[in-house]
């Protein structure tokens, strides 16, 4: 259903993107990284997280790590990750191909400043070996999101 859901979306809102499965998994920026032959931080790492009652996506930088702090100031108190299980519900999407697009919940999306540091990034397509290649302004647009501030470099 994942991979099926990302097409639908991209079938409606953007028929000119292009799915890149791969043979090999993408799971982790690593992975991803080295299979598309592009630099860590163009993966573009979508993280399911709580803040209070409210479910959100954080697409950011493969390169980058959340800090907690500026997490803190955007989401007004303390974020925590999700479990694998319910990202699943939330997303239909799975741990490794999680992704803003088809999502199975209406989820408030939002775009690390640090996706602005490449042309073109690359976000998982709903599975563990997807992904699309796309600049960031546009990610952010197709999706609705909000840019914010809240990771730092590794």
């Amino acid at each position: 259903m994942s991979l099926e859901s990302v097409e639908q979306f991209f079938a409606e809102h953007a028929p000119d993107i292009v799915i890149i499965e791969a043979e090999a998994s993408t799971a982790t920026v690593a992975l991803a990284a080295e299979v598309h032959g592009v630099e860590p931080g163009q993966i573009a790492k979508t993280l399911s997280l709580r803040s209070g009652d409210k479910n959100v996506l954080v697409v950011t930088s493969g390169d980058t790590r959340l800090d907690n702090k500026k997490l803190r100031q955007v989401f007004g108190g303390k974020v925590k990750m999700l479990d694998a299980d319910s990202v699943l519900a939330l997303t239909s999407h799975p741990v490794g191909g999680v992704c803003p697009f088809g999502l199975a919940t209406d989820l408030p999306i939002y775009c690390d400043i640090s996706l602005r540091n490449f042309d073109i990034v690359m976000p998982a397509a709903g599975t563990a070996n997807s992904a699309i290649r796309i600049e960031p302004e546009r990610l952010a647009s197709l999706v609705k999101a909000q840019w914010v501030d809240v990771s730092q470099a590794t």
